[in-house]
């Protein structure tokens, strides 16, 4: 029998955060230094439970979901969800869970929102933790033209979800397999992928964050974060080819206080694929950065 994901892989307990694009799910537990920790498309908050548990013992980990295609439910019609209104909900979660600064944690496409965030409120960024991400003008990665393509195609999305219900295309470049090296588990990528498949109102909030997405944004950021003054750790997995680490070398040089963590036998999903080593980096981060 397949295992319940909800029962076996959540962690924390889920509440709604209010924003002026719709409601976002927020997953918490522990207590202490609040981290909140930022997704990519096509992905939810099971892609931290690895790494929650172990912070969670010192720290208030945050996990919403973020309206990036595998959401639980859509988000208001008018929503702008382009770069500019996904910066806006993640501070309107900030406030809705009366957070006057956190840390923050981001992958992927969570990690170019992750920069663009500290780049526009530092004031509400404690400090920054980056993994594999969008930086520069690699945003997106050029592999995920075709999905792109598809956002603009009418129906091109719905297609695309219910091609990927063949499981053996999952570890195709242009799906996941350039960015997880180890085997993902069939549970959670079903999770991931089911939303966009079943709610057309999801598919809809995904067309949006993709055709938003402009690499104009992630030099934008680039260029702010030379100010930026906040400790800065760039936990980054040498051998991925979507994401390459001369992008974070490139940045411990921009930024005021950066520092990169090499992470081997990875991919960009960090946080599958190392979850141990990332957890302990974070801790030790915080423990030493933040709170000391």
């Amino acid at each position: 029998m397949a295992r319940t994901i909800e029962a076996v892989e959540r962690v924390g307990t889920a509440g709604y955060v209010e924003t002026p694009a719709g409601r976002i799910r927020v997953w918490e537990c522990g207590a202490g230094t609040p981290l909140v920790f930022v997704h990519g498309l096509l992905t939810n908050s099971l892609l931290w439970r690895k790494v929650v548990p172990t912070l969670a013992e010192h720290h208030r980990c945050i996990v919403p979901d973020w309206p990036l295609g595998s959401h639980p439910e859509s988000m208001r019609a008018d929503a702008d969800l382009s770069p500019d209104g996904l910066v806006a909900v993640t501070v309107a979660v900030l406030d809705g869970l009366g957070l006057e600064r956190a840390v923050l944690v981001g992958n992927d496409t969570g990690g170019a929102l992750s920069q663009l965030v500290a780049a526009r409120h530092s004031d509400r960024v404690t400090a920054l933790v980056l993994t594999n991400c969008d930086a520069y003008d690699n945003f997106p990665p050029r592999i995920f033209a075709p999905l792109m393509m598809a956002a603009r195609v009418p129906g091109g999305l719905a297609a695309l979800a219910q091609l990927l219900r063949i499981r053996a295309l999952w570890r195709l470049p242009v799906a996941f397999g350039w960015l997880a090296k180890h085997p993902l588990h069939p549970g959670v990528v079903t999770a991931w992928l089911t939303p966009a498949r079943t709610d057309g109102g999801v598919r809809r909030d995904l067309a949006k964050a993709l055709q938003g997405i402009d690499p104009r944004y992630t030099l934008d950021a680039a260029r702010a974060l030379r100010s930026f003054e906040r400790p800065v750790l760039l936990a980054w997995a040498p051998e991925d080819r979507l994401f390459p680490i001369a992008h974070a070398e490139r940045l411990a040089t921009e930024l005021p206080d950066a520092t990169v963590e090499r992470v081997d036998d990875s991919y960009t999903f960090v946080p599958e694929d190392q979850p141990a080593r990332l957890a302990q980096l974070i801790a030790a981060f915080v423990g030493d950065r933040v709170e000391a």
